[in-house]
């Protein structure tokens, strides 16, 4: 901070007591002690608001990149909300691509094979969307 040794201290204490006077540099000394005092607590709440205003900052900057990484979460798991749907879709895809190339073929045995995996799509499907309906025969 203030580079001061004793001599100048000394010196700056003799040049005081010369100009204001002996009995009133006790009060003088107390005066500028408070000010000292004053100017280190301002001193440490700056530095403490400073601090804040950085911890604040890097707690923003976490944060937003939390927020980011929370974000590329949700849009990755949207693409797998359903994926019975996507299965379904997959094979609907894949029926009617074979089914495309067998009447291209004009084959009709290929065809009544995609008949029946089409019938039996759909049989899955009305399952699937049918509430499980109690077992009979069961033991009471």
């Amino acid at each position: 901070m203030l580079d001061i040794g004793w001599s100048e201290l000394v010196v700056i204490g003799i040049v005081a007591l010369i100009v204001i006077g002996p009995k009133e540099l006790p009060g003088v000394i107390r005066s500028v002690g408070r000010g000292v005092a004053k100017l280190r607590t301002m001193a440490g709440e700056f530095r403490m608001q400073f601090d804040d205003a950085m911890r604040e900052a890097e707690l923003h900057d976490v944060k937003k990149s939390f927020d980011d990484m929370k974000s590329a979460a949700d849009s990755a798991a949207a693409g797998f909300a359903d994926p019975a749907a996507m299965i379904r879709d997959e094979v609907r895809g894949a029926v009617e691509g074979a089914a495309a190339s067998a009447e291209q073929a004009g084959g009709g045995e290929a065809g009544s094979t995609l008949q029946r995996i089409e019938a039996d799509i759909r049989a899955l499907e009305s399952e699937a969307a049918a509430p499980e309906a109690p077992k009979a025969g069961g033991a009471a």
